[in-house]
């Protein structure tokens, strides 16, 4: 059982992030003092949620520079914080050419340089880390023999060749427990999103979400989409998560956070119903050989077609539900949002 001093400030890397502006933004209106740690306070563009945030809410919102392959650059922001959430995380745009180089060496760095200013700074007591499901399993077909996947799965799968980014982010994990269970001081809790999507406080930050929902803009699924089922999740939710897991006393482990699991197909569908009739919407699923004809062309590995299109998934996020208390929004919200704000950002024509 940890608790909380409500009145101690809260550390949020990665401030400035998809997930973390929520977090941020959720704190400051439950009356909490947040400390962010963003690259560089100073830059001129990217931060302007964060400055509007700090506006509607005077002094109790703080940035703080820090990076993550930056050895010692968390110390001063943590300092008298009693929750360290921690979000921040490498993210790679484009090819990866060197899976070790870009990936896996940073996400390592970057968990052990957070949580060594954790050991360093006594009054912590728990910091919820952001990790993901794909730290849970590496391909839909990992679920042979299984029911559905919960918090006792490991991603056993993935390496650098095959899921290079599933295998950072579970070795990054790995770390992070193996570091904590070397004291006794500080807690550990681990949040698992799946795929998340819903509105963003910023057009600045780059994320998957980003990434999946730009395939339904630009023409590659005008011929249909591959079978593949994936869970989504609101960023919101997975926001509360984060918050519920730092606050509530006997929070610990892991929590799978997830509200339905969808297809690629099931997503067209609604945006269908409520945006018309686009090219770029699929009406079908094409078969898997032509997908897996394609999957070059796509940016998609053989191999990777093989193992997940076509394939079931089950996350079980009940422990999300129960311990923490968070109810997901209908995947359908979450879309329908997410879509509208690419629309309103100018990003897809009305």
């Amino acid at each position: 059982m940890t608790i909380i001093d409500p009145a101690a400030p809260v550390l949020v890397t990665g401030g400035s992030g998809y997930i973390a502006s929520w977090i941020v933004r959720f704190l400051l209106e439950d009356g909490r003092q947040v400390r962010a740690t963003v690259r560089d306070p100073d830059k001129p563009s990217g931060l302007e949620h964060l400055h509007a945030l700090a506006g509607r809410h005077p002094g109790q919102l703080s940035l703080h520079r820090a990076d993550l392959l930056d050895q010692g650059s968390f110390t001063t922001a943590m300092e008298g914080c009693q929750l360290v959430i921690h979000t921040a995380s490498p993210f790679l745009l484009g090819a990866v050419r060197d899976a070790d180089e870009q990936l896996v060496r940073p996400a390592l760095e970057g968990t052990r340089n957070v949580l060594s200013a954790v050991d360093e700074t006594p009054s912590v007591a728990r910091v919820v880390l952001t990790s993901s499901v794909v730290a849970i399993y590496g391909d839909n077909a990992d679920m042979k023999g299984k029911a559905c996947f919960t918090e006792a799965d490991w991603n056993t799968t993935s390496t650098p060749e095959h899921q290079p980014y599933p295998y950072s982010k579970t070795v990054a994990e790995r770390e992070a427990w193996a570091i904590q269970q070397q004291q006794q001081r500080w807690d550990l809790v681990t949040i698992h999103p799946s795929l998340v999507l819903g509105p963003s406080l910023t057009t600045a930050s780059a994320s998957g979400s980003m990434t999946t929902m730009q395939h339904f803009v630009d023409m590659s699924m005008a011929l249909g989409a591959p079978a593949l089922e994936m869970g989504v999740v609101d960023v919101r939710d997975v926001a509360r998560a984060h918050i519920a897991a730092g606050f509530t006393p006997g929070a610990h482990g892991r929590y799978v956070v997830n509200s339905e699991v969808v297809t690629m197909l099931g997503l067209g569908r609604i945006l269908r119903r409520h945006f018309g009739s686009r090219l770029s919407f699929p009406t079908r699923e094409l078969p898997k050989f032509m997908v897996k004809l394609a999957a070059p062309v796509a940016g998609l590995t053989r191999r990777y077609v093989e193992l997940n299109v076509g394939w079931p998934l089950r996350l079980d996020a009940s422990r999300a539900r129960s311990e923490l208390g968070v109810e997901f929004r209908p995947v359908e919200e979450s879309v329908v949002e997410h879509f509208q704000q690419m629309i309103d950002d100018g990003l897809v024509r009305a």
